[in-house]
């Protein structure tokens, strides 16, 4: 099994479940494959970062300078995990996927992107149009729905400010551990924006890891369904996406109820 690096941090408990699934699925695939001895894990390295650090530092819009140093406290800690033997990395994160490509200049080993994961995971659970909730840079950015349209679903974040703004301050309750207190709010505001947007047909994409938090009961699907809305659950595709580049088989990750 290939070794994992992990930029985190942002926030940590999310951080906590991209460890915590890595494991538990690796055990579960070593453990139905009858690997002797004890089960398998994956090496891995974690480089957590200071959120506030981060939010500082964030950029404006499609201004690459004003992204520079985001993109260089981004890059640095890549950087570590490469000279730490990391085969392979992620961000667990969403916000940093939407520089990316200049995150990862330079950086020497695969830097899996949670958008394609997302997309990827929306189209097999057969969805063609996508209401996108994650923080206010990500619902602003046009990186994701493009990953998105490159498989051939339609994606958009919320026209109207007030979504917006109530997903921002459900994220902030959530970085600081409300948990599933917030899955009503969370449920209503998505079926609201999704019936004014698409006319009730989207699924909804929880493009920001903390999000998912808010379903501690099906945290580990990458796609669920509550309320009569499908959800898309970013951090769940992206681990499976690293299971997979890591040498896992896909059969010990929990796609769907």
């Amino acid at each position: 099994m290939k070794k994992i690096g992990i930029v985190g941090g942002m926030g940590w408990r999310s951080t906590v479940e991209y460890y915590a699934e890595i494991c538990r699925r690796s055990e579960q695939w070593s453990r139905q494959h009858n690997q002797a001895g004890a089960p398998l894990t994956p090496d891995i390295a974690i480089e957590s970062l200071d959120l506030n650090r981060a939010i500082a530092l964030l950029g404006q819009g499609e201004d690459d300078a004003s992204w520079a140093a985001f993109d260089q406290y981004h890059r640095a800690a890549l950087k570590r995990l490469e000279a730490a033997g990391a085969e392979l990395a992620l961000i667990a994160s969403n916000t940093p996927h939407q520089r990316l490509e200049a995150i990862t200049s330079g950086i020497g080993v695969p830097v899996l992107s949670i958008f394609d994961a997302s997309a990827r995971a929306a189209a097999h659970a057969g969805a063609r149009r996508v209401l996108i909730l994650g923080t206010r840079s990500t619902m602003a950015s046009t990186k994701l729905p493009a990953a998105f349209a490159r498989q051939r679903i339609a994606a958009a974040a919320p026209q109207d400010e007030a979504p917006r703004a109530l997903t921002c301050e459900l994220i902030d309750e959530l970085e600081l551990g409300a948990g599933e207190a917030v899955a009503a709010r969370l449920g209503h505001l998505a079926r609201s924006a999704v019936d004014r947007q698409f006319g009730g047909d989207a699924a909804v994409c929880l493009a920001c890891t903390e999000l998912p938090l808010a379903f501690p009961e099906a945290k580990r699907m990458v796609t669920f369904e509550r309320g009569g809305t499908l959800y898309i659950n970013s951090t769940a595709a992206h681990i499976e996406a690293a299971l997979a580049a890591a040498g896992v088989g896909q059969d010990a990750c929990a796609i769907s109820e």
